[in-house]
């Protein structure tokens, strides 16, 4: 993996490791002030297994937030330095894979880094969470990091990153009729990009006005909108992890088939946004919308409520007020 780093020392070392027999370190560093965050390296859709051609790649990055140098071990090999924790949404663990534990219960000489950050550095490595865990289901999972600034030997000293949320969709073989935003003339998957509120809205009315559907979705977000209907909310919430993925593609035909939910699939003949308001983590986008009929116009207004996900916006709800006809 390519590292991406601001240190100031790198010290090359190394050690026997073995799962017992090490004297607990006496080394005196405060890592109060260190900080460890995660996120997706270049986000796709993510299936089960298949650990080489679909990885679930994130990137780690620790940081210096403190005054004083911080100096902490960094393994050639990240498995001994990191670790993957991955929960259902029952909160059950995933397990580890079995190369991860056979590695780290066979002696072995481990090589590492001993690296220094100044003040507001950091130091940043991407890893592939199925190298740690096994994921064999489609699902929705929760994800952690733990960092071993002292390597996997010192477990009793580590810290904990931010928490990212893992959807894994059936493998195509299994559910080949599922919808995955593509580009229409690549094929290439859609990836949402981290762009402000008014562009997500501005974004998803042009998808829809040009019938790019699977544009129009990239910023949806498709659980709230659907849990919008109490009937579905209920069964929703009830069923399993594999049963939501379902229910989810059934609503995406349903909307673009106009089965249902006509205000937010409705083609504007064009749209003025009049006002954007967010925080770091919610917001609004109120729209102007136009829409065209044999002898006149209808306007409505509609505000959009969207909030952050991993980084990126997305739209979990709405509000139309008809504002008459011109």
């Amino acid at each position: 993996m390519k590292l991406i780093q601001k240190a100031l020392l790198i010290i090359p070392a190394f050690f026997l490791f073995a799962q017992t027999g090490f004297a607990q370190n006496t080394r005196t560093q405060d890592y109060s002030a260190a900080s460890v965050s995660i996120k997706y390296f270049d986000k796709t859709v993510y299936y089960p297994n298949q650990t080489e051609s679909n990885p679930v790649n994130v990137h780690i990055t620790i940081k210096n937030n403190g005054n004083e140098t911080l100096r902490f071990k960094l393994a050639d090999d990240r498995a001994f330095s990191t670790d993957f924790d991955v929960f259902s949404v029952k909160n059950n663990k995933l397990p580890q894979t079995e190369k991860l534990v056979e590695k780290r219960t066979t002696n072995s000489t481990v090589y590492f880094r001993e690296i220094s950050l100044e003040k507001g550095e950091e130091y940043s490595f991407v890893e592939n969470l199925k190298d740690y865990v096994q994921v064999t289901d489609a699902s929705v999972y929760y994800v952690e990091l733990s960092f071993y600034p002292e390597l996997y030997k010192s477990r009793y000293l580590a810290l904990k990153s931010n928490r990212l949320t893992l959807e894994v969709h059936p493998s195509p073989s299994a559910a080949g009729s599922n919808f995955i935003p593509v580009e229409n003339e690549t094929q290439k998957i859609l990836t949402p990009l981290d762009i402000s509120p008014d562009k997500v809205v501005e974004q998803t009315i042009i998808a829809r006005q040009k019938s790019l559907w699977d544009q129009y979705f990239l910023y949806m977000d498709v659980p709230s909108l659907m849990q919008r209907n109490a009937s579905l909310k209920r069964k929703y919430i009830s069923v399993s992890a594999d049963e939501r993925l379902k229910m989810e593609e059934t609503f995406k035909a349903d909307l673009m088939a106009s089965r249902l939910e006509n205000d937010i699939i409705a083609v504007p003949e064009k749209f003025q946004i009049e006002r954007t308001s967010y925080t770091p983590t919610e917001g609004t986008v109120t729209v102007l919308e136009w829409f065209k009929y044999p002898n006149y116009y209808e306007k409505k207004s509609y505000t959009y409520k969207v909030r952050q996900r991993e980084g990126i916006w997305q739209i979990y709800d709405y509000v139309v007020v008809n504002l008459g006809t011109e």
